[in-house]
């Protein structure tokens, strides 16, 4: 299918149109972003690796019941999707607590919850993305009742099934964070799951040493953030164990560092 012109540049990927209204390319960029911008790199080869990561996961999605916007894979980099609208609200799970959460409440980071956690966040760069309630989506009409419940309870299934996941190949399934939106095939609107499903979307920990294998790496400096992603994709079989993790070169361009308080 043709590649047509830009519909939307984002921090990690490009929109492009297709022949069909319905489909779109979705490009993975290389660049890396923290703390709302603040902190940007560029890192060869992350594209590539949360392109397969995500169409793996996604797949695997669509077989048991999930709807989701992957058509197929193109290439290294590219994905046919459908064509979403995109609910402004980030939706995230937490099954132990760490980043933000401990900030704001005052939890010890690593304790493990009672029950998954589901939060959500206004997307909005310029506010910062402020966790808002139930309520407020409500409120401001950005969901109503019924299609609210219906992301909740897809949420939970998706929960479940990552965590089953990535259990099965030694890691923990920290938290992650997702995005809903409208299809309008055929004239009939559908909330799907949209954007992607990474590393770079998800906390990832070694189940036995704790080792972080996701974006964690780069927003604290922890080391080179591509062999931990390719240590994800090995894992879950999509790359082949001789592969070699150091053949991809980390760039840092651009590199702007959070500013200290």
């Amino acid at each position: 299918m043709k590649k047509g012109k830009k519909l939307y540049e984002g921090k990690a990927k490009i929109i492009y149109a297709t022949s069909d209204k319905n489909l779109v390319i979705q490009y993975f960029k290389d660049d890396a972003t923290a703390f709302n911008n603040q902190k940007k790199s560029t890192i060869e080869g992350k594209g590539v690796l949360n392109n397969r990561i995500s169409e793996h996961i996604l797949s695997n999605l669509t077989q048991i019941g999930i709807k989701n916007h992957l058509v197929k894979r193109l290439n290294m980099r590219e994905q046919l999707v459908k064509l979403v609208d995109i609910i402004p609200i980030e939706f995230i799970v937490r099954n132990i607590a760490t980043g933000s959460l401990t900030k704001r409440l005052g939890i010890e980071d690593g304790t493990i919850l009672e029950r998954p956690l589901i939060e959500y966040c206004l997307k909005d760069d310029k506010l910062g993305d402020p966790i808002i309630s139930r309520e407020h989506i409500l409120t401001f009409n950005w969901l109503d009742n019924k299609k609210l419940n219906y992301i909740d309870d897809n949420l939970k299934r998706l929960n479940d099934f990552l965590l089953g996941l990535f259990r099965g190949v030694g890691i923990k399934l920290v938290d992650f964070k997702v995005e809903f939106g409208f299809t309008h095939e055929s004239n009939k609107s559908q909330i799907v799951l949209a954007d992607e499903i990474s590393p770079d979307t998800c906390r990832l920990w070694d189940s036995i040493t704790e080792k972080k294998l996701d974006k964690d790496r780069f927003r604290k400096d922890l080391g080179d953030l591509i062999p931990a992603y390719t240590e994800v994709a090995k894992r879950l079989g999509i790359l082949h164990e001789q592969a070699n993790v150091s053949a991809v070169n980390v760039t840092k361009l651009s590199s702007i560092k959070k500013k200290s308080k």
